[in-house]
This record gives C-alpha cells, structure tokens and sequence, in this order.
C-alpha cells in the first residue's frame, strides 16, 4: 500500500471518508513528486522532524501533554518504546549531526528519561530504563 497526499483546505478540512480511486498511472506520479519532494529536504532536517515526532509522542504517553486528559493518556509501556527509539535514533546519528543539532535532541531525550522513570510506579533498574542501553544510566 502506497503513501498517497491529501490536499486539505478550508473547504476539505476533514479527512475523507473513502479512499478515493488512484489509477497505476496516478499512483506511479505521486510516488514520483513524493520522492522529488524529499531529495529537496536535508538529512539533518529529516532526522530532526522524526526525533521531534518521536518525543511528542513519548511526552504524550508519559503524561505530559497539555490537556487535562492527560492522565488518561498515559501509557509507559508505549512510551518505552518510543523514548528508546528516540535513543537509538539520537545515539546513531549525533556523530552526522554535529553538536549544534545533537545537544538539543539528546537534552529531549534526557528529559523524557527522567518523566518516565518520574511517571512510572516500579522504577527500573539503573541501565534498564527506556533507551539507558544506548545512553547510558540518566540517574540523579
């Protein structure tokens, strides 16, 4: 199944209910605009954009979004996996990225560390918390 765009606007602005019907020819020039589109992009850009979407969702499954449901959100087990995502994510590409873009993704992940370690009621052992294999322990 191939990733097809929505063009949303103000007229559209809710998701369609179908899927609408994309011949071979159509679906064969979308894939090919979308790859256009990324050679545009810089890696350094594409991984910062994951990290960003990686951490939203940890923070999310953690507590810590901005919403009184937050509570109801929690999910640690989810946010596991995504912080050590993030982790192998982070520890891969800081040689590639350089200090100015690694500092900040790797002081996001430290924070997501402690909330989790903070949020969960049966803290992990030191070294065992999401992504602490690839980073190291964030104790203290």
């Amino acid at each position: 199944m191939a990733w097809h765009p929505v063009a949303v606007t103000q007229e559209n602005s809710s998701p369609p209910t179908s899927s609408p019907q994309i011949s071979s020819t159509d679906e064969a020039t979308i894939d090919a605009v979308a790859v256009r589109d990324l050679v545009d992009v810089p890696a350094v850009e594409v991984v910062m954009t994951l990290a960003v979407h990686l951490m939203t969702a940890a923070a999310v499954r953690c507590g810590l979004a901005d919403d009184p449901e937050a509570s109801h959100q929690v999910d640690l087990a989810e946010a596991r996996i995504l912080i050590t995502a993030l982790a192998g994510l982070v520890m891969a590409a800081t040689p590639d990225l350089g200090a100015m873009h690694a500092a900040p993704l790797k002081d996001g992940l430290s924070a997501l560390q402690r909330a989790f370690r903070d949020a969960s009621p049966i803290p992990d052992a030191p070294g065992d918390g999401p992504g602490e294999r690839l980073t190291g322990s964030r104790r203290g």
